[in-house]
This record gives structure tokens, C-alpha cells and sequence, in this order.
């Protein structure tokens, strides 16, 4: 299967009686601060507080009648893996989840709590593919990869229909969306749905300084991979490198990519909670990161901003809220 915008409609079927249709918000003070109209899609809302279980229960959906029953894998630094146990829960199948050592304990926690064996690993030196291919293959799972699979990219391409057709509700037609991207699940999903339905808007892969490798690929032409040496606060999309699915879709797309660092995603996750009442984790902000600090030219456009999750740590939100006072 290949990921198209038929199978985007396809998962929009599947999902609909269970996922939430995130709202579209915009601010008008914001906007006159930065001079234009300015949308945040707050996948925040969504179940599991991130966009992951849209495309988590549309690949599970999809699974043969014994894949069920033997269960699934999945690895995941926390997002994919509460959107993948929680929709195996609703399925009443078993799920094994890998997951970072130093993953945000909302994030373990929950992942617990929707019942899948969790695992952990150094995402620093130990390789989660391997690690992954390797428990999936003894215990006979099906793994469920977090970005590299037509049934999740076309599961997370929904956010993007969703944004277009809110728009449209306003007359409005998007200059650019900007959604947060690891290894492109997200952003490929929702790039197929705006290259059918909106072929003039832009599309911006926003990403943490050091870790910027979807940028830096579609700029070479092939998928370059990250360095070891580096860390952010932006866990939720810390990936090795692009995805062998997504990243042909970007560049057919002919998707961008922007990058910010750690201080500007928190000034992000602050304006959020000040402008629209939300709480966003780090890696779910870059986005809204990029437009706040003009990554690109938003004078006069209309843009949006994915917010794609909001599991954030308590101690770093709290900290974060009053080390900020405005923009």
C-alpha cells in the first residue's frame, strides 16, 4: 500500500466514531502582533493528548483477524506509544511498546496505563530498530512503526484535511502549514492531503536545532541522518533520521524545513498557554515556534501551526510558564 490521499479519506472513515476533531484556533491579539492571521491546530486535544492516535488506530484497524490476536509491537519516545496502547486497548489486543530510558515519566506512566508492557533502551547508544525488529520477530508481534507505515501517515494525514476543510468554513485557504516533524509521519500525511486539495500552500517541516534532519535532507536531496552528540528538550521528535516512506512524500511535496532551538520552543509552549489556554510539550510547539519567531514570511499570509501534543512534563511546563512573561 502506498500512502495517497484516497487512503488519507480511507482512514477518516476509520477513525471518525472514536478520534476528536481538533479545533482550529487563532488569536486576534496575536495576529495584530504579528500582522497576519495565524491558526493552531491543537492535535493537543486529540485522545492521548497528541495527533499519534489517529494514525495508531488506523493501522491497528487495518490488521488481519490473527495480527490482532497475536499482538503488537511498537517503539516510540512516547507519543506513538500511548496512541498504539491505547487503540489496542479499545481493539482488546496485547501491545508491547519500546521506549526511551529518559523518556518524560507522563509519558511512561501513561503508556502503563493503557495497559501495554512497556520496555525501555539508551536512544543515545542502542539502536530502537534493531532492538524492535528483533522482540517483534521472537514474541511473533506485528510491529506498528511510528512513522515508517502507509496505514499511520495516512492516519495523520487526517489533521491535514481537517485543517483545510476548517479553513474553508472561513473562506480562508492556509499560505502555509507548519507542523513539528521527527521522522514525517505527521507532515507527509499532511502534505499528500494539501498537495490534493490546496496545491498553492506551503509546507514547513519544523524541527529542533541539532536535530534538523529532515531539513537538511530535503536541501541534499537524500536522507541524511543525525549525530549522537547532541540533546533537546523536544523528545517527541528526536529521530535518527527521515523516514523511507515519508521522506519521498516531502519531496514530492515539495515540502521545506525550518529549525529553532530549545529556548524558542519553550518561549512557544508559553505563548500557547498565554494566547490560547493550552498546554503543549516542546516538540509539539516547534511549529508554532517557527512561525512566532518568523522562520518564514507570515506578514499578511495566512498560516497554521500544528501543536502535536501536549504530554509535558510538570516541573518543565511550570518552570517554563514563569521564566516567560511575553514575547
Amino acid at each position: 500500500m502506498t500512502p495517497t490521499y484516497e487512503t488519507i479519506l480511507k482512514a477518516a472513515t476509520a477513525i471518525k466514531s472514536v478520534a476528536v476533531k481538533t479545533p482550529l484556533l487563532e488569536s486576534p491579539a496575536l495576529n495584530e502582533f504579528l500582522g497576519c492571521r495565524l491558526f493552531v491546530k491543537a492535535e493537543t486535544l486529540q485522545k492521548t493528548g497528541s495527533f499519534k492516535f489517529r494514525g495508531a488506530f488506523n493501522a491497528i484497524s487495518s490488521l488481519s483477524t490473527d495480527q490482532k490476536n497475536r499482538g503488537i509491537f511498537a517503539y516510540s519516545s512516547g507519543n506513538h506509544a500511548q496512541g498504539v496502547a491505547l487503540a489496542a486497548q479499545m481493539h482488546g489486543i496485547k501491545a508491547t511498546i519500546l521506549m526511551p530510558e529518559d523518556t518524560p515519566e507522563i509519558k511512561l506512566n501513561n503508556t502503563k496505563g493503557y495497559g501495554a508492557k512497556v520496555i525501555t533502551y539508551n536512544r543515545y547508544t542502542q539502536s530502537r530498530e534493531e532492538i524492535g525488529a528483533k522482540i517483534a520477530a521472537q514474541e511473533n508481534l506485528t510491529l506498528i512503526k511510528p512513522y515508517d507505515n502507509p496505514h499511520v501517515i495516512s492516519g495523520q494525514g487526517t489533521t491535514g484535511i481537517e485543517i483545510i476543510q476548517q479553513l474553508k468554513r472561513l473562506n480562508l485557504e492556509a499560505d502555509a502549514i507548519v507542523a513539528p516533524c521527527g521522522g514525517g509521519g505527521l507532515l507527509s500525511g499532511i502534505s499528500l492531503a494539501a498537495q490534493t486539495l490546496v496545491p498553492d500552500t506551503r509546507i514547513y517541516a519544523a524541527e529542533p536545532e541539532n536535530f534538523d534532519d529532515t531539513t537538511r535532507s530535503l536541501i541534499a536531496g537524500k536522507r541524511l541522518e543525525n549525530g549522537t552528540e547532541h540533546k533537546s528538550i523536544c523528545d517527541a521528535i528526536v529521530t535518527p533520521m527521515p523516514g523511507e516512506l515519508t521522506f519521498p512524500i516531502l519531496q514530492s511535496c515539495k515540502a521545506s524545513g525550518v529549525t529553532v532551538s530549545d529556548e524558542e520552543a519553550k518561549q512557544a509552549i508559553w505563548a500557547a498557554f498565554h494566547y490560547f489556554k493550552l498546554v503543549v510539550e516542546p516538540g509539539g510547539a516547534v511549529a508554532f515556534a517557527a512561525l512566532l519567531q518568523r522562520k518564514i514570511d507570515v506578514n499578511g499570509k495566512v498560516v497554521v501551526a500544528v501543536l502535536s501534543g501536549g504530554n509535558v512534563d510538570q516541573q518543565l511546563f511550570a518552570s517554563t510558564l514563569s521564566q516567560y512573561s511575553s514575547l
